[in-house]
């Protein structure tokens, strides 16, 4: 369950091989921002880098983007990343919750594309921050409902 406060910010990762791309909501949970990228290494270094950021951002939940399959079936990736997140969870001291990240690095490559037409070179880590912008956006556009409802 979200923890429900006024002013909180979310963390969210997009967990991938190498990388593990960085966003953050602001305080009020309208917008999302990318932060940057994680190298992944070890999952201890990549839980204290996290819980790092979740600190330096003061945030209060961590959604990470869960890559179902087109159909919305759990493959193999997603398993992969619902154990990382499972142990994600234990390392942390905020809820983690795992979101539906179908087109996210899709979307995050469209948007990048049409920032290049205006002149603006990015990388690979780029992409998997704004995928997790994308999949943060999504999450928080879902649940602004949950602001006039009762605890």
């Amino acid at each position: 369950m979200i923890r429900r406060v006024e002013m909180m910010r979310v963390l969210a990762l997009d967990v991938g091989e190498r990388r593990v791309g960085v966003a953050v909501s602001d305080p009020t949970r309208t917008v999302a921002r990318p932060v940057g990228t994680l190298e992944r290494g070890f999952r201890a270094a990549d839980f204290a880098a996290i819980a790092d950021l979740v600190a330096e951002h003061d945030a209060g939940l961590v959604v990470v983007g869960r890559p179902l399959t087109l159909r919305g079936e759990v493959g193999p990736q997603a398993r992969q990343v619902e154990r990382y997140a499972q142990a994600l969870a234990e390392s942390l001291p905020v809820p983690v919750q795992l979101w539906d990240e179908r087109y996210s690095t899709a979307t995050a490559e469209e948007v990048l594309r049409r920032m290049r037409k205006k002149g603006k070179r990015r990388g690979q880590g780029e992409v998997d921050a704004v995928a997790a912008a994308v999949i943060l956006q999504g999450f928080l556009d879902s649940h602004a409902w949950e602001e006039g409802e009762d605890g």
